[in-house]
């Protein structure tokens, strides 16, 4: 099993699954005592693991990717049970996620982690052999969020046990059990139980951690709590990667292919019901197309099958709780109160259980719409539309967040121009929420949506600090520009600027005879 901490708070989290309200599991929560032992423990196992060998810690990542290829099913079926979502779902954007993750992560290690050469340009520092070595911060603290629990903190520790990391994870209180499950593979694969704790507990357990001795935080979750981390984090220069959510926009073009494009954006809508930062929240569509665009996502919706996630034809599950669903809830209501209209869904399925929603799709919703600017994480899909293609980009970019987004046209060209004036950290161009199971691609935004990079070499590069390293070939030789400074040498180093830069190539071999002179210079200190 997954190492944890002994707690004595006396508070309690409880697992549930969304869809009967069956209790999974209770845990005591992990007080700040018990965080900064657990961060101790991991920063003794650290010392040695940083001095394990490449090869070995590959060994590992190998093992953890066997253990979770042959208990595939098993992982799946317990993070449908607690998250609600539908089983393939869970096989195929937790569960594979992690597997192409570990097998990006094995292949790149070594090459990551090589002394890299810096050449030097200056002719003054050609005498000098330079390379930069990527050391890992040490401790690194993961706060992970529940709508992909799995996926979302397993990638993340890869990329920081493969690097020379120890890691202290705190889950989602609402799915706890899969964060033990993700510790108890790791253990199986071989890693020492140290290196990988998990601690459970509320958000005081999550704010514990961010005040414990670790050296570097990774946090996923909402904006209002993303900022409250960084103020804590900048008073001791505790260095975080913050990744807070989205509001993506699709902008579909007059030329997209009508049918993949409008299966696209109830997939890019409904998947885990709609609870996925780079979830599809707004809806731009060209005019030419709009009406017909609109009544094939209607149709489409109506499909759906929506029900428990162990039910191999369900297709959108149960929210998590009550508290999301009223936020989904409230947008809705805000944006018919301003004279949008529901074409399909636009309630709860109470005959299923009290977390079900149903696949909504709304028209003629108007700027300033709650549904339009706040993160709605949930089953909804406002369509809006738009003109020319200046208008579909500054609509697009009209938010504080910025995730992701995407481009839906035949025209490559025209769709890669359009990516590139949008405001967001990835912009797909014919796809969706792929991006995340690419695991060379960085995943991050800009703006609201955070700081850093997770995943692919970026994601890496995070995980480590890096040191230049300077070796001079001459070391009985003095540094021409020492002390014994003076009038003469003045006029030798301005000699040597314009060798170095002037234009005109008479300036530059005079400056040279000058700035020969510094290398006999008397009078050196």
């Amino acid at each position: 099993m997954a190492q944890t901490v002994a707690t004595t708070t006396g508070r309690k989290v409880t697992s549930t699954n969304p869809a009967t309200g069956e209790v999974l599991g209770e845990f005591e929560c992990a007080s700040q005592e018990q965080v900064n032992e657990a961060v101790v423990r991991a920063r003794a196992a650290q010392k040695v693991w940083r001095e394990t060998s490449i090869p070995e810690r590959i060994r590992v990542l190998r093992n953890f990717q066997r253990a979770l290829y042959a208990n595939k099913d098993e992982v799946a079926a317990q993070i449908s049970l607690e998250a609600g979502k539908p089983q393939v779902e869970a096989l195929l954007t937790e569960v594979v996620v992690v597997l192409d993750a570990a097998r990006f992560y094995i292949q790149a290690a070594k090459s990551f982690l090589k002394l890299e050469r810096v050449a030097h340009g200056n002719p003054a520092l050609k005498t000098k052999r330079a390379y930069l070595l990527r050391e890992p911060h040490g401790v690194i603290g993961i706060v992970s969020p529940w709508n992909y629990p799995f996926s979302i903190p397993a990638c993340d520790v890869l990329s920081a046990l493969v690097t020379g990391n120890a890691v202290v994870l705190k889950p989602s209180e609402l799915t706890s059990l899969t964060a033990l499950k993700l510790g108890e593979l790791f253990h199986s694969a071989g890693l020492p139980a140290d290196l990988f704790q998990v601690v459970i507990g509320d958000g005081s357990t999550g704010a514990a951690l961010t005040q414990s001795p670790i050296d570097k935080l990774i946090f996923i979750g909402s904006v209002p709590t993303g900022k409250r981390i960084a103020m804590v984090a900048a008073e001791r220069l505790l260095p975080v990667v913050l990744e807070l959510g989205g509001k993506d926009p699709m902008i579909v073009l007059e030329d997209a292919d009508l049918e993949v494009a409008s299966s696209a954006a109830v997939w890019g809508a409904f998947m885990n019901a709609g609870q996925t930062c780079l979830s599809v929240e707004r809806c731009y569509v060209q005019r030419k197309i709009y009406d017909r665009f609109v009544e094939r996502c209607v149709e489409k919706t109506k499909l759906l099958s929506v029900g428990q996630g162990n039910n191999a034809e369900t297709e959108v599950g149960p929210m998590i709780s009550q508290q999301q669903l009223r936020i989904v809830e409230s947008h809705v209501a805000d944006a018919v109160s301003r004279g949008a209209r529901v074409l399909i869904g636009g309630k709860r399925l109470s005959e299923l259980g009290e977390n079900f929603y149903a696949p909504t799709v709304m028209v003629d919703v108007v700027k300033g719409s709650r549904i339009l600017s706040e993160e709605t994480f949930g089953p909804v899909l406002p369509i809006v539309r738009f003109d020319i293609d200046e208008e579909a980009v500054a609509l697009a970019n009209d938010s504080e967040f910025g995730l992701a987004a995407s481009v839906w046209t035949r025209d490559r060209a025209r769709g890669e121009s359009i990516a590139s004036k949008i405001e967001a950290g990835t912009v797909m161009v014919n796809d969706v929420l792929t991006c995340f199971g690419t695991s060379e691609a960085p995943h991050g935004g800009v703006k609201s949506s955070g700081l850093g990079r997770t995943h692919g070499r970026l994601g890496l590069e995070e995980m480590v600090r890096t040191k230049y390293v300077d070796s001079d070939l001459l070391p009985s030789v003095p540094k021409v520009w020492w002390y014994g400074y003076g009038s003469e040498f003045q006029e030798q180093m301005r000699g040597f600027v314009d060798l170095l830069f002037s234009k005109s190539w008479g300036k530059r071999i005079v400056g040279a005879k000058k700035a020969m002179g510094a290398l006999f210079r008397k009078g050196r200190v």
